[in-house]
């Protein structure tokens, strides 16, 4: 059977259905056997490049052991997406759980550009860094004492785990603006924090961190982030637009993410060299 075009939709329903498998514990071959497709199916499946019928579909959920009905009703969702004929433009994730979309995103990706103004990247942030940033949203973005909060940290800390312990890591380039290095976060947060970021930067060869001063002229995203993840030879890459509220919207058509990335090598070629951003992070530890 040929197999169908790779889109957004194929590919996030793919990530996920893999996330399920690999949390049951099944193999390929016996998810195959329990939809009564040879493996290959499953392969294409979760690459992306494979449809599935909504009973096919089910039959998975039930293999993998799948009881939360919004998670089931999210992949069925999706089922239907990939099945149609999709339009051109941004993607709006706009069913539950797009933060665990992103993450598997993120994971399966080979390189990853990112650039963000007024915070500390989510895979660069400490433990204390997250506690503050969620208390700053306690009451406003959520009510008192909800539990939130709590699934939030921990999925923010599950999805470093999930990069900082692969076998195989990605390339990453984060661009942080001066103002998140200088963040009031509460007391001896931000020292915590620098220090996370100098022992990342020991201990990860593929990581490189730089800092965009605030005096710098010709940024051309000023105001704005953005993320990109590049899979090589398993897809077209992927832009991801920052937003604090609202749903995740991400592009993946060529001409708007090669605009992407001209941008971040924009920004890239104006912030300071890694010897630069290491020694001004040395010195703002040493300030709080």
């Amino acid at each position: 059977m040929a197999q169908a075009r790779q889109t957004f939709e194929r590919r996030q329903l793919g990530l996920t259905l893999r996330r399920l498998r690999e949390r049951a514990g099944k193999t390929q071959q016996a998810a195959a056997n329990a939809i009564g497709k040879v493996r290959s199916r499953v392969v294409q499946l979760e690459e992306g490049t494979a449809t599935a019928s909504q009973g096919d579909l089910t039959k998975l959920l039930d293999f993998y052991r799948v009881t939360d009905e919004a998670e089931r009703q999210t992949v069925l969702d999706f089922g239907v997406q990939t099945r149609k004929r999709q339009r051109r433009g941004p993607h709006h994730d706009l069913l539950p759980d797009a933060y665990q979309r992103f993450a598997d995103l993120e994971a399966s990706a080979s390189e990853i550009n990112s650039a963000e103004p007024g915070i500390i990247p989510g895979l660069l942030q400490s433990p204390s860094y997250v506690r503050a940033l969620f208390a700053e949203a306690e009451g406003v973005l959520w009510e008192h004492g909800a539990k939130e909060a709590a699934e939030r940290l921990e999925f923010r800390l599950n999805r470093q785990n999930r990069i900082w312990d692969a076998p195989n890591q990605p390339i990453m380039r984060f661009v942080i603006s001066e103002d998140a290095v200088r963040a009031n976060m509460g007391p001896g947060v931000m020292r915590e924090q620098m220090e996370h970021i100098l022992s990342l930067l020991n201990e990860r060869p593929m990581l490189t961190v730089r800092i965009l001063r605030t005096d710098t002229y010709g940024n051309p995203i000023r105001g704005g982030g953005f993320q990109v993840f590049d899979f090589g030879s398993r897809g077209r890459p992927i832009g991801l637009a920052t937003n604090s509220f609202g749903p995740s919207t991400y592009f993946d058509d060529v001409n708007e993410v090669a605009q992407m990335l001209r941008a971040f090598h924009r920004i890239w070629e104006l912030s300071l060299s890694r010897e630069e951003t290491r020694n001004l992070i040395e010195h703002i530890a040493k300030e709080q």
